[in-house]
């Protein structure tokens, strides 16, 4: 028997009615990776108002069957976290996503997250490409945007991390995930 997983949508992130909810996901063991596992509500305030303010970067509370469930940033990866670590083509975008905590986990729902990320940059007909830099170590992500059809393109030297520098193309997750072209 086969069980739909829901619904997903996005709204825009505020950083002072979201910080409490966004602080609670960043800070859990988990999210290691997300390396906020020692910020402050304050530091959790700042840090997303400072996305806020910011011309070429972008967060969004993601929603499950209408209760947040996942954090999304979307960001210019030639003026933000990529800046002078890879060759940005026309139509690039980063992004990052983060899944909320949970004590009942819902099989396939990380990767109908990624997939519902995915879809919500490419709905932008300006997208071309999506261009994300995990953490070498993140095995998960990993084998999560290998899912969706990104491929690898380099080891990259970023100050916080050594990461992996993946790209997919629109054509690309089309391919591996049946999505819109």
């Amino acid at each position: 028997m086969s069980r739909t997983i829901g619904t997903f949508t996005v709204r825009p992130l505020d950083p002072l009615s979201d910080a409490e909810l966004v602080h609670s996901w960043v800070t859990h063991p988990k999210a290691s990776f997300w390396m906020m596992g020692d910020a402050r509500l304050q530091d959790v305030e700042r840090e997303y108002m400072a996305i806020a303010s910011h011309p070429h970067h972008d967060a969004f509370i993601g929603l499950h069957d209408g209760e947040p469930a996942f954090l999304m940033e979307r960001y210019d990866p030639a003026e933000v976290e990529l800046k002078g670590l890879y060759e940005a083509e026309p139509g690039d975008i980063g992004m990052h996503f983060l899944v909320a905590p949970t004590d009942t986990p819902l099989h396939g729902f990380t990767l109908a997250v990624i997939t519902a990320v995915m879809k919500e940059l490419f709905a932008d007909p300006s997208v071309l490409r999506v261009v994300v830099e995990p953490d070498v170590r993140n095995g998960a992500v990993h084998a999560l945007n290998k899912a969706v059809g990104f491929e690898i393109l380099r080891e990259i030297t970023k100050p916080e991390k050594t990461a992996l520098l993946s790209a997919c193309t629109r054509e690309q997750f089309q391919a591996t995930t049946g999505g819109p072209s």
